[in-house]
This record gives C-alpha cells, structure tokens and sequence, in this order.
C-alpha cells in the first residue's frame, strides 16, 4: 500500500475525482507539453455526463489559465479502463505534439494510461487488515503506532496540519448561510443546525444535532469550492471531521489523540483504496460514503483505545451497512443527496463504535470480507447508479 498521505489530499472542493484528479493530471500533461501553444481536452465517462456540475471544465480551465485550450464532453465514446476518462493532445502550430489519456480513480488519485500501479511507491509490506492485525498483535502494537513506523518522520505533522485544515472548514462552515451555487437553491443548514437547540433537548438530540452540523458545515464548504480535506473523497468529506470534532470537544481528546486517530482512520481508508475503490464513479457511493464511514468508526475506536478486534468490527459495521449505496447527484452536483449523507453516515459511525464496544466478539464477518463484498457489488450496480446522474434521485427529482 502506498501512503496514507494520498488518502488525505487538502485542495478545493467539489470532487476529487471530477475536479482534483482532471486538475492533477491537467497539470502533469501541460507540464509535459511546455512548448505547446493549444491543449484539447476531451472528458469521457462520467467525466463527461456530470463534469457541468462538479466543475471539472472550470478546474482544467484554471490550470490551463496560460494556455489556449477546448474542453470536449463526449457522452457517447465507452470507457473501457475506468469510468473517469480524460484525454489531452498537445498542438503546435497546428500540428500534434503529442497526446496521453489519464485516469481519475478517486481520492485525487490519477493514473496515466499505459503505466502500471507497480509503480508507484508502496511503503506497506502488508495488504489488508489481517495482515496488519496479524502482524500488530504479534508485536503488541497498537494500528497507530504501525502507521508510524511506516511512514516518515513528518507524517504527524503532516496529520495535524490535515487536522487543523478540517476544523477550519468546520469554523467556516458554520459561519456561512445563504445559497449554495449550482442553480439547485440548496441553502446552507449547518449555521442552523448548529445554533438552534431543541426546546426540550436530549443528551441524544445534542449529539445528533451538533454531529450533523459538523458534517453538514464541511459539506457545504465542499459544495461552495472551498477548502477541504479528502477522507477519502470530497464527497464524503464531512463524516471523519464531524465524528472527531464533536468526540473531542466532548472528551478534551487532545490534537495529538486526534492525530494517532486520524493515523487509523487513514490506514482503513488505505485499504479499502488498494483492495477495492473509494470512487463513485467505480462502486457507487459506498465506495466514498462508506468507506468514510468506516474510518470514522475505526478512529473513534483509535481514540477511545479500543483493541484491535473492536476497530475492526466498528470499521466492518459501518462499511456492511451501506453496502449498495448508489451515487445519484442531482444534477452532477454534490449536494443532493450527497450532503446529508455525510451527516447520517457520521452518525452511523457513533453508532457502529457502540456496538464494537459490547459486540465484537461474536462478529462472523471480517473487514476485508466487506471490502471486498462491496467491490463485486459496486461492479454489479448498473451504470445508471455511479456518478452519472442517469439514474436515482438525478432521474426523479425534479427542480
């Protein structure tokens, strides 16, 4: 497996893998072609089909900013590699310098096609979490500490400034009101969520409450272009931020607690990327929103220094209980539904903690069963229902 740093990308929302990924490879490609006085670009896939609404053509356009371009959307051409698809030729004076086509595979991740994923550097020996578990408690290690030993020196560092960029978008989000971009008229509801308490407020409705404005505030700043962190993706950036924001606050955690958290959170997101998907695009939005619902669950258990069997029955509920989860935007936005999942799932995670707290030792199914249960299911969906906008709640809802 290869860093945790490339499950935690800090960089402008909409979509990492329709606004980040075409970004990054945008960038690599004219990097390449410095001499050259016009780029096409021709999106494919779900690229194209909901490219409009996750800003993809403004993300090529501003990295292109210096150089003439055309964007193309071709909705017919299939893409037989993977569903997110861009393609870059390089002209001179009219004639071709050369031309190389990319792969937007979730998380900000690209791949150039024709290069193989062995190259890329791999600094986990170990593939799945019954190798890691195996491995962690033959030495009496806890998942944390594993993280750190492999990784560099800088990585907490690393980790804490990925903190503070979350709690930013918290703060910020929570500051805003008003209309989301995009022509859905979706406002904001963290800054209401967040200040208007129930007139006979629960423990329980504090907690829901509190949690889901979280969530909905990093959500939004996401939906609004602004400054997030992908855990694993943008779409599902709010859960992991929501969980160990309120968990904190709660329980004086301290930033380096939240650290060795998210240290655990990113390795389950770590696996999930190199044993499945976390692209919506690929799977549908159990690969996104699941899997940000397992590392939140399994941080929480990292905080609260449950052992290893109880992180990994926490990360197993939450992913097995959204199996199936379609990727529907309305209108290839990430708003409906996309923002209150983040809230729900969040609040899933709390949930599935408990349940490891008391049931973990009767579990029957492992992480990597899930993992790999939701991969066979995210290829058996139909198109209609990953990140097209073809099918679901893009088909039905109407404006």
């Amino acid at each position: 497996m290869k860093s945790i740093r490339n499950i935690y990308k800090i960089g402008l929302g909409p979509s990492s893998s329709h606004t980040m990924g075409p970004a990054f490879a945008t960038a690599k490609f004219a990097e390449e072609y410095l001499s050259a006085d016009f780029i096409k670009v021709v999106l494919y896939g779900s690229l194209a089909k909901t490219g409009k609404g996750h800003g993809t053509d403004r993300a090529i356009s501003e990295t292109l900013a210096d150089v003439r371009h055309e964007i193309v959307f071709d909705v017919e051409t299939p893409t037989d590699v993977h569903p997110n698809t861009v393609e870059f030729i390089a002209y001179k004076n009219g004639e071709i310098l050369g031309s190389k086509k990319f792969y937007s595979i979730g998380g900000g991740e690209i791949r150039c096609d024709g290069e193989s994923a062995s190259l890329d550097r791999h600094i986990y020996t170990e593939r799945n979490f019954s190798e890691i578990a195996e491995l962690c408690k033959s030495h009496n290690m806890r998942l944390s500490d594993y993280v750190f030993e492999r990784e560099d020196e800088d990585f907490p560092s690393y980790l804490l400034t990925v903190w503070k960029t979350m709690q930013n978008a918290i703060f910020e989000g929570l500051s805003k009101s008003g209309i989301l971009p995009g022509g859905l008229s979706v406002e904001r509801k963290a800054q209401f969520l967040h200040g208007q308490k129930h007139i006979d407020e629960s423990p329980q409705t504090r907690e829901n409450r509190l949690v889901c404005s979280y969530a909905f505030a990093v959500s939004e700043q996401n939906a609004d272009c602004g400054i997030i962190v992908t855990a694993p993706t943008c779409g599902s950036c709010g859960v992991l931020p929501a969980v160990l924001k309120y968990m904190q606050d709660k329980n004086h955690f301290s930033d380096d607690d939240v650290v060795r958290a998210l240290a655990v959170a990113g390795l389950i997101g770590n696996i999930v990327a190199t044993n499945a998907s976390i692209s919506g695009a690929e799977c549908g939005c159990q690969a996104e929103i699941g899997t940000a619902c397992s590392m939140a669950a399994a941080a929480l258990g990292e905080l609260f220094e449950m052992g290893i069997d109880q992180i990994e029955y926490a990360a197993e509920v939450a992913m097995e209980h959204h199996l199936g989860l379609t990727c529907d935007p309305v209108c290839g936005l990430v708003q409906i539904p996309c923002i209150e999942r983040n809230a729900v799932a969040a609040m899933r995670a709390i949930n599935a903690l408990s349940l490891a707290n008391f049931l973990y030792g009767s579990r029957k199914v492992s992480f990597d069963v899930v993992v790999e249960t939701m991969y066979q299911t995210g290829k058996d969906l139909s198109h209609l229902y990953r990140e097209t906008s073809e099918g679901g709640l893009a088909k039905l809802y109407v404006r």
